[in-house]
């Protein structure tokens, strides 16, 4: 389309070539994904449906804890069932705007996902810490107002990023090296000068991050002084394996979500394939970890499973 008949030259689809370098493996390389997306859908519509039905789970932690599996389907579901079509059926197309609706739900719901496990570390801290104002001041009006400005925070910050990406020129480029339509990769195949977008995504990314990273690392270190002054070592005991679950899945999200991000920005030297591996595992292996170690985890949710 000629740049004189509309303001933007957009193409009408991008191609997904899925994973640079193993296009003969990722056939392969789609059954261990596809088990883990049904180990992560039964999982945490499981979650969902027992939070829901037992009113002895309707406490702050199991809310919070609600919060996060919803956001793990929808992080999961945005990326899985496309990838999948990618590796098994060779349909690597898809359309302007359905791309820029996938990165939308993927960034918004990433920075969802950051902001309830910061809820979820200031919870234990109240829990732990300060017991006797832990159900008044996380009562469930305040949760969903948590809830809400955690999801005004996600759409905020990431719809410029998207606008950013609408009005450029892509004009003969659209092959992404990518298995899902990730913001990085997007604008780094914009015409011109990409520097607008790229400064705007580390300014979007260091602000969530950094943000909740400090309060989480404030929230355990507080939780750890506490803790080791308590006077019972069953106390101490109790303290520490509730804490210990959190920290699982604070780690199965961090660490590749950095690693990603880092490497787009910074990693030139780093395989090509082993950045979209790790890329696909960090929106995969989260939403799968989570329900099997909080249910494993959580003597009360485990007893009501049972």
């Amino acid at each position: 389309m000629s740049l004189n008949s509309t303001a933007f030259s957009h193409p009408s689809h991008f191609l997904l070539i899925g994973i640079p370098g193993l296009e003969q493996e990722q056939f392969w390389i789609a059954f261990p994904f596809c088990i883990m997306y049904g180990i992560a859908l039964l999982g945490n519509i499981s979650l969902l449906l027992l939070i829901r039905a037992e009113p002895s789970l309707h406490e702050p932690m199991y809310i919070l804890l609600a919060m996060l599996a919803f956001t793990d389907l929808v992080l999961s579901t945005s990326t899985l069932p496309k990838m999948l079509g990618i590796f098994w059926l060779g349909l690597t197309e898809i359309g302007f705007h359905s791309c820029l609706a996938q990165l939308f739900f993927i960034h918004t719901f990433s920075t969802v996902e950051s902001g309830v496990l910061m809820a979820m570390a200031l919870d234990r801290y109240v829990a732990i810490c300060c017991p006797l104002w832990h159900c008044s001041l996380l009562s469930v009006p305040a949760l969903g107002a948590l809830g809400s400005l955690l999801l005004l925070r996600g759409v905020v910050l990431v719809t410029p990023m998207c606008l950013l990406l609408y009005r450029r020129h892509f004009c003969q480029h659209h092959v992404i090296p990518h298995s899902y339509c990730e913001h990085m990769a997007l604008a780094k195949l914009a015409c011109g000068d990409p520097r607008a977008s790229v400064i705007y995504g580390l300014f979007a990314a260091f602000l969530v991050v950094g943000t909740d990273l400090a309060l989480i690392s404030v929230s355990y270190a507080l939780i750890l002084w506490v803790v080791s002054r308590l006077p019972s070592r069953a106390a101490r005991h109790k303290a520490f394996s509730t804490c210990t679950s959190h920290l699982c899945v604070l780690l199965a999200f961090y660490v590749p979500a950095l690693f990603t991000f880092l490497t787009h920005r910074f990693g030139q030297g780093v395989p090509p394939h082993l950045h979209i591996l790790v890329a696909n595992l960090y929106l995969l292996v989260p939403p799968t970890l989570n329900p099997i170690i909080y249910g494993f985890k959580t003597k009360k949710l485990w007893d009501r499973v049972l």
